[in-house]
């Protein structure tokens, strides 16, 4: 019988550098984004072998926005057009989701989320589309708030993660489980470590 097995050390992998991402994250420090690009590429397999298709899928748009984040957090994208907008040169700072954005991203949600749960219901054999659906799009809005630095991402994060959390332990997947549970925790520890930051400037 085989000590660890290459599905089984893929899991370990993921929940390591998961933490380090996770770490990162909450100092607001940028090497979150190097996490970003390892961490899928683990979490893909992992996430396919247990049939969460939804899942595996979004880890191809974490790639991309790995790229993307880091590029923001550095000053160095190209997404910065208007003048009350944080000059192309100088990093993000952490900052308020702005209002005005609230409806188009609810929207944009709602209709990812009914989406992917349809392509999982008619071409996959997943036991949980709509569950897997909603953490997948919820996940889609935190990473491209996160990218852009703004402090409410926590709290969608609070929700995707206690969600997942159960969904994992449900899936077989324990160590994914802890992780999400840890996630949930730090998630609200973020939110306000991140007010304090955005008051001080950061």
């Amino acid at each position: 019988m085989e000590f660890l097995t290459f599905d089984k050390a893929m899991e370990i992998g993921g929940f390591i550098i998961g933490l380090l991402y996770l770490y990162w994250e909450y100092r607001a420090n940028r090497l979150l984004w190097l996490a970003g690009l390892l961490m899928p590429c683990m979490s893909m397999w992992v996430y396919f072998r247990a049939g969460l298709y939804a899942d595996f899928t979004m880890n191809i748009y974490y790639l991309v926005m790995a790229i993307y984040g880091l590029l923001a957090w550095t000053g160095r994208d190209k997404a910065r057009k208007s003048a009350e907008e944080t000059p192309k040169s100088a990093p993000l700072r952490i900052s308020r989701f702005p209002l005005s954005r609230l409806a188009p991203i609810l929207a944009a949600t709602t209709a990812i989320y009914l989406f992917i749960a349809w392509v999982l219901i008619t071409f996959t054999n997943s036991t949980v589309p709509w569950l897997d659906a909603l953490t997948t799009a919820l996940s889609m809005v935190a990473t491209w708030m996160l990218a852009r630095k703004y402090v409410e991402q926590w709290l969608v994060w609070t929700a995707v993660d206690i969600i997942s959390s159960g969904l994992y332990f449900y899936k077989g997947i324990p160590l994914y489980g802890i992780l999400y549970a840890i996630y949930t925790a730090i998630a609200i520890l973020g939110y306000r470590k991140w007010l304090r930051l955005m008051h001080s400037g950061h």
